[in-house]
Order: C-alpha cells, then sequence, then structure tokens
C-alpha cells in the first residue's frame, strides 16, 4: 500500500498541472497550486476504520498527504488536537453545541505546526536546502524550528512589531532571522526579491502548495473526533485564509471518499479584524477577490493580512457553503479573549477570540440560529500574546495577610 496517494498539482484557475517530484511555487499563471490526489484508488485500500490505532498526529492521515516516502517525514509530534465543549458559553451564546479546536497545544504553541510539517517534509522530499518566508510571527517560528529539524536553513523576515515571543523562536533555531518597519506585505516583498537574488525556495503563504495540505488536517480531524459528522458552522481567524482553504479541501476530499455525508457542508465563517478586514469587504461586495487593505493594524496580529494571495479560494469556500464573513474590532475580539478565559478556563490567542465574539454577533444578528452547532478554531496560545492583557495586583508585605 502506498504511503501517499498524491498524484500531482492543479491550479484552480487555469487547469495547468505539474509534477510534485520537483521544486516548484506558482502556476504560470500566478495562482497558488493545490494538490491532486488518486481519491478513487485510495477509497478503495483505506477505510476510515484503517485509522483506528494509529498514531494521534495527523500522520495518520499520511495517504491523503503529499509526502511519497515516510523517511522524509519531519515532525514534532503535531495533530490531533483536543475538540472542547465549551457549554458555559454555549449557554451565554445561545446555541445548541459550541466546540474549540485548541490548536494552542500544537508544537510551536500555533495551528502554524501543521503548515510547516507538512511543508517542510515535502521540501525535504524534494531537495529544497535553503528556504525564506516572510511572517506575523508563528508562521516563521514554525517554519524555522522545523526547517532546523530537517536539515533546512531558513531565512525569515517579520514586522518590527511582531510578537515577541515569536521572534524569539526564530532566533532560538539558528534561522536568518531578519526584521522590517512595515507589515507582511513589505516582509513579502523583501523576501520575493532576495529569494530571487540568493537562489533560496520561496515558502511563503501559498507560494508553495503544502502548507494548505498541513493546515487541511484540522478538518480531517473535526470530522474523525465528532464520529465522521460535521458542525453546522465552522468559524475560522483568516489572515492568509490557509485554514479555511484547507478545511474546506479537506471536507470535499471526506465526501469523494465516502467518509462524511456528500453534500452536508458545515457553513465556513472568516472572522477578520475591523481594521484589516480585505475578505469581509469583498464579501459584502460580492466580488471573487479582495483589494489591497491600507494602514492595517490590529491586536490580533496574526490575522494582520491586508492582501492574501489565495483570496479568491477563501471567498469561494465561503460562498460555496453559504457561508458568511465578519470584521470583529480590538475591543470585542480583547474583551472576549477574557470572558472565554474566566468562563471557560481557557487563554486563547486573539485571533482565536475573534471567533468567539464573531458567534455573539452572529446570534445577534440572526444569521445563527438556536439549534446550530458551531465550532470556534484557537490558532494559539494566549501566552504567546501577553501584551494583551493588562493584570494588576496588589504588591503584599512578607508579613501580611489576604
Amino acid at each position: 500500500m502506498k504511503f501517499s496517494y498524491i498524484q500531482n498539482l492543479y491550479c484552480p484557475k487555469c487547469d495547468n498541472t505539474y509534477p510534485h517530484e520537483e521544486q516548484i511555487n506558482l502556476c504560470k499563471c500566478g495562482s497558488p497550486l493545490l494538490v491532486n490526489y488518486d481519491y478513487e484508488e485510495l477509497k478503495k485500500n483505506l477505510s476510515k476504520e484503517d485509522l483506528i490505532g494509529r498514531q494521534p498526529t495527523l500522520w495518520r492521515y499520511h495517504e491523503l498527504l503529499p509526502v511519497t516516502n515516510e523517511e522524509n517525514v519531519v515532525t514534532l509530534g503535531e495533530g490531533m488536537t483536543p475538540l472542547l465543549p465549551m457549554p458555559v458559553l454555549e449557554k451565554e451564546y445561545d446555541v445548541a453545541q459550541l466546540w474549540m479546536k485548541d490548536e494552542g497545544l500544537l508544537p510551536t504553541g500555533s495551528f502554524k505546526a501543521r503548515g510547516s510539517a507538512v511543508g517542510v517534509s515535502k521540501a525535504k522530499e524534494v531537495g529544497i536546502k535553503e528556504l525564506a518566508m516572510p511572517t506575523n510571527g508563528n508562521a516563521g517560528a514554525a517554519w524555522a524550528l522545523y526547517a532546523t529539524r530537517a536539515g533546512i536553513k531558513s531565512h525569515i523576515i517579520m514586522p518590527i512589531d511582531a510578537p515577541l515571543i515569536t521572534r524569539k523562536e526564530v532566533y532560538i533555531s539558528g534561522a536568518d532571522l531578519h526584521l522590517v518597519d512595515g507589515v507582511i506585505s513589505d516582509a513579502g516583498k523583501i523576501v520575493g526579491q532576495s529569494a530571487h537574488k540568493h537562489g533560496w525556495f520561496e515558502a511563503s503563504t501559498l507560494k508553495e502548495p503544502y502548507r494548505i495540505e498541513g493546515k487541511k488536517t484540522m478538518g480531517l480531524e473535526i470530522a474523525e473526533q465528532l464520529g465522521w459528522e460535521v458542525p453546522d458552522v465552522i468559524l475560522y481567524p483568516t489572515g492568509g485564509g490557509v485554514g479555511i482553504i484547507g478545511i474546506y479541501k479537506a471536507l470535499k476530499e471526506l465526501m469523494k471518499l465516502g467518509w462524511i455525508e456528500e453534500g452536508k457542508m458545515p457553513r465556513l465563517v472568516a472572522v477578520q479584524a475591523e481594521e484589516c478586514a480585505p475578505i469581509v469587504k469583498a464579501f459584502q461586495e460580492k466580488k471573487a477577490a479582495s483589494e489591497f487593505w491600507p494602514d492595517s493594524k490590529t491586536k490580533a496580529f496574526g490575522i494582520n493580512v491586508p492582501k492574501a494571495l489565495g483570496d479568491f479560494l477563501v471567498l469561494e469556500a465561503i460562498y460555496e457553503t453559504d457561508g458568511y464573513a465578519i470584521a470583529i474590532s480590538d475591543e470585542d475580539l480583547l474583551k472576549e479573549q477574557q470572558l472565554v478565559a474566566q468562563k471557560e478556563g481557557a487563554f486563547i490567542c486573539p485571533e482565536g477570540a475573534a471567533t468567539f465574539a464573531a458567534v455573539r454577533q452572529l446570534k445577534e444578528q440572526g444569521w445563527l440560529k438556536s439549534e446550530d452547532r458551531v465550532l470556534c478554531l484557537n490558532t494559539g496560545m494566549g501566552i504567546k500574546y501577553p501584551e494583551t492583557v493588562q493584570e494588576e495586583a496588589p504588591i503584599l508585605p512578607k508579613d501580611s495577610t489576604i
């Protein structure tokens, strides 16, 4: 039995195909590339019952991942994060069921470990020795650490006001770290020019095809953890949008395999920040792609992406699932971050908190119904963003009591 049933890469815009054995970035038309598998052959050789007893990592789905030789797998034990019921907030928001998939428990402290594990593993398989990427923090931290584990040199460029802990993660990995006085799009320009100049492989979001494959395992896990059922609504904090693209791809693949009911797709919700909401604006205007968002800023730094390369894929996922796109203010997401901690004991990242604030607002607007079963993606640890919490505590003399 094959370790992977990957067939080729294909362009979702012009239908060109490319071999997966080569080092490749975008289609010649400029579009991101997606991975295609031999679903008919896989359906004959693998059933969902075959997963029982496999290791509780994302590599349990290796047949649906792009690495063809198990020896090339680069792993830190990533995947199979918990799906936690949130009973107190479920009542507060008045929805039938509320879950949180907590990606903060992954290696490097965020969901970016999924994309980097698969992306770096495939980079190793096709012989990449040196890569470069821009990042808002968490992706750079993950790719730097996984690249080091794979023996690949990495060059990471991030905005100067990216979360400090992510800068330290990159630095301690031994990667080549640079800071730019700008936003991620500025970092991206530097990476593009530098990669071309030095011959580095550019691993920017969606400029390599395999990060999506790592992120799609969130969708595979959600389905398996819910007994091969799916929730009514999935909310995802959206910057580059790779996760929402990946979840949509995963669920479509499970339908092709007959593992979940055909046509039963959750409504996908892209959650952005009010001061960086290009996807929301495009959705409101019923457009197929977004426009660059000038002067973007938000406390939820991971979704501070003024223009996503795969915006058309994000919007397709929203439109095709009768989903939604909503923008949340920094004030509201920080308020919800505190509420989730105080009501459910979970210290989540501000991006994850934005999805909970979105549940509240969508229920108040009537878009969410009381009978809906809702799932929020928390994409990282709250402790990676200490600046979002301003604590107050009295100082006691050593001989005092409370």
